[in-house]
């Protein structure tokens, strides 16, 4: 049977990526740089955190409310990815490619989060 959260494509699409993510981290704190990869860290497990959370609300308004958070925390990936990128610490072609897959997680939880409100 299993929770609503395992169900969902978002869910699913973050935790494809949270491998790399966690290979990406590996190598930041290798270069002595834990502050930015703690923070990366807690933002992308916001990300799935928010949205197994938000899955167990008692409503849909309150379940999106949860993917709001989630894809606010998407925002902050991105963000922090661009900082990294500026810092020498990822290159830029990393950076776009993580960028992509944030796009697309965003928009699904916009999109699941719509749903939810109509």
């Amino acid at each position: 049977m299993g929770f609503r959260f395992q169900t969902l494509e978002v869910y699913k699409q973050t935790l494809q990526i949270s491998g790399d993510i966690f290979i990406l981290l590996n190598e930041i704190q290798n270069k002595k740089e834990y502050v930015i990869a703690d923070q990366l860290m807690r933002a992308f497990l916001s990300i799935s955190n928010n949205i197994s959370e938000g899955s167990g609300s008692n409503s849909e308004k309150e379940f999106a409310y949860f993917l709001n958070i989630a894809r606010r925390s998407v925002f902050e990936c991105v963000n922090i990815m661009t900082i990294m990128q500026i810092k020498g610490l990822i290159s830029v072609e990393t950076k776009d490619r993580y960028t992509e897959e944030f796009e697309i997680i965003s928009r699904k939880l916009q999109s699941l989060r719509k749903t939810l409100l109509t």
